[in-house]
């Protein structure tokens, strides 16, 4: 008698096991399985994503610019005719402001501000649709010879990658906004070939907390990342340093703690005219009736004429950036540099035309710490170590100051360049920068973004949780059996002591010190004339129970 064949039992049970398993992930979260796993794979699909995003932008160049040798682009770019120079970021901007115009609703880039806005405030979600343009329109700018960086593109598109993972599994807030962290650290580690700093950004930067439950599933993506990356290039630095930057005496620290101040006041310069920039371009834009989509090419073209003074100012930058670093450079150059970085630099954004802050702001260090060595080591010559350990210390000062994220950015300048003995002379810069910045912006750059947009994260939860809740959302309605007297809602109504229903706590909380009622009447104002329509009553007691809850559960998420 023929036995049967186990095998078909044995396949057809792991297709059962592997249909139930999908089933259980998609509608009971990644709370039944194995979370890590789902980090292994999104920081896999954020590494592939980072790679194959720089790899878009080196082709573009090369394609744009006619040279294959990209670490020397600005040197090629000096010897172009000036009206390839001015030509390529007007057609570059044109084409962006097409994209912003038809794919985004307010014709505006989406980066790394907006992530953290998701993490805060949309239980780990970004715009997809919106993420997906930003994301194409920020590849045209780099490859075009806009004036910023890669890095923050790519934060956003891997959080657009975590939002739809988050979505497809029917995740909680918690689950996606750890999701959401692993494709952030994978996708900084992918581009800066660095793990440790890439899961401290993550945390330190976008989820703003250490919890232990994010921890491991962070790590794992964050070293998927790395290793998408080192598998294109090799174990490699993105700079090498020209010498061994040995800080000579520790009497040269106070030096630091000058470079360090110094380096905040040029993060603030740098930061502020990003924002006057773009607030002038807004009125310029509207007084001169200038389309959405030609606001990007009029930035472009001002980009152009200085890039053909200044040619270090095309796209990620760097070559200067290495030349600063190795010393390459004198005194009046890396000046004259970095005052045409910061206006490069604020003309693009302000010209909306994408890209990030992060690698603007490495150069940008490098160049005042190196024009800081320069002044400072001939002055105190037999107690002074090598100007280029000063552009180290100032690339890591200014970036941080920028960012706001002083520990991730420390160890970032480390991995970049490989060197680990010059820590002291770095953190010490790093400290004294972010300390100075803090002070003269909302805590870095993007938190002062989302302040201009009246998302006041800097604050902390117990002010930005109050926008999360509509007044509509927590008021008793009418048929409610602890409902509000009508005689009562009349009488307040009459006082003037009511509250629109697309309201929300911030606004309500408020009121109710003002008015020292239990509850507001909760309306939706009719034409003039005409009596209001009462949609329910908000009571204090439960503005205060949404609030008291939603800050135990943050609580509960930082600290678990």
């Amino acid at each position: 008698m023929d036995r049967p064949d186990p095998y078909p039992r044995r396949l057809a049970a792991l297709t059962d096991a592997a249909r139930t398993g999908w089933d259980i992930l998609r509608h009971r979260g990644p709370s039944q399985v194995q979370f890590w796993f789902i980090a292994l794979a999104v920081g896999i699909a954020a590494g592939l994503t980072a790679l194959l995003f720089r790899k878009a932008i080196n082709g573009l160049q090369e394609l744009l610019y006619g040279t294959d040798d990209l670490t020397h682009l600005h040197t090629f770019a000096a010897h172009l005719e000036w009206y390839w120079i001015l030509a390529i970021p007007i057609g570059g901007g044109l084409l962006t402001g097409l994209i912003l115009n038809r794919f985004t609703p307010d014709a505006r880039v989406r980066s790394v501000a907006d992530v953290i806005e998701g993490a805060a405030l949309r239980d780990g979600r970004v715009e997809k649709r919106a993420g997906l343009a930003s994301a194409a329109a920020s590849l045209i700018t780099l490859s075009s010879g806009g004036s910023t960086g890669r890095e923050g593109p790519v934060v956003h598109l891997a959080a657009v990658i975590s939002a739809w993972t988050s979505n497809l599994i029917k995740a909680d807030g918690i689950t996606a906004r750890d999701l959401l962290g692993c494709a952030v650290a994978a996708a900084v580690s992918a581009s800066f070939n660095a793990p440790i700093a890439g899961a401290l950004f993550a945390m330190e930067v976008v989820l703003r907390h250490f919890a232990l439950h994010a921890f491991a599933p962070i790590v794992i993506a964050s070293v998927a990342g790395t290793v998408i990356t080192r598998l294109a290039f090799g174990d490699i630095t993105e700079f090498t340093l020209g010498t061994d930057g040995i800080l000579e005496f520790y009497v040269e620290l106070p030096a630091y703690l000058i470079l360090g101040l110094v380096c905040g006041l040029v993060a603030t310069i740098l930061m502020r005219a990003i924002f006057i920039a773009d607030r002038v371009g807004t009125k310029l834009q509207r007084r001169l009736k200038i389309h959405n989509a030609l606001r990007p090419a009029c930035a472009g073209a001002l980009l152009g004429g200085l890039a053909i003074v200044f040619p270090q100012i095309i796209g990620v930058g760097y070559e200067t950036t290495t030349k600063a670093l190795t010393g390459h450079m004198s005194l009046g150059a890396a000046i004259a540099i970095a005052v045409a970085k910061t206006a490069a630099v604020a003309i693009t954004m302000g010209g909306r035309m994408g890209g990030g802050v992060f690698s603007p702001s490495l150069m940008l260090g490098a160049l005042t710490g190196l024009a800081f060595g320069l002044i400072a080591t001939p002055i105190f010559p037999n107690v002074s170590g090598s100007e280029t350990l000063y552009a180290l210390a100032g690339m890591g000062a200014v970036a941080a100051a920028v960012l706001g994220a002083p520990i991730s950015t420390t160890l970032i300048v480390f991995e970049l360049t490989g060197d680990w003995q010059t820590g002291i002379a770095v953190m010490v810069a790093v400290s004294m920068s972010t300390a100075l910045a803090s002070k003269l912006v909302h805590r870095s750059f993007f938190l002062t973004q989302l302040e201009k947009r009246s998302i006041a994260l800097a604050k902390g939860p117990q002010a930005y949780l109050l926008s999360m809740f509509r007044v509509a959302n927590v008021m008793r309605k009418p048929d409610d059996p602890r409902a509000a007297p009508d005689d009562a809602v009349w009488e307040a109504i009459e006082a003037g002591h009511m509250i629109e229903g697309n309201a929300t706590l911030k606004t309500a909380l408020p009121m109710f010190e003002e008015t020292s009622r239990m509850f507001l009447p909760v309306v939706r104002l009719g034409e003039k004339g005409e009596p209001p329509e009462i949609l329910g009553a908000l009571f204090h007691v439960d503005a205060l129970r949404a609030y008291n809850r939603a800050l135990a559960a943050t609580a509960a998420e930082e600290h678990s």
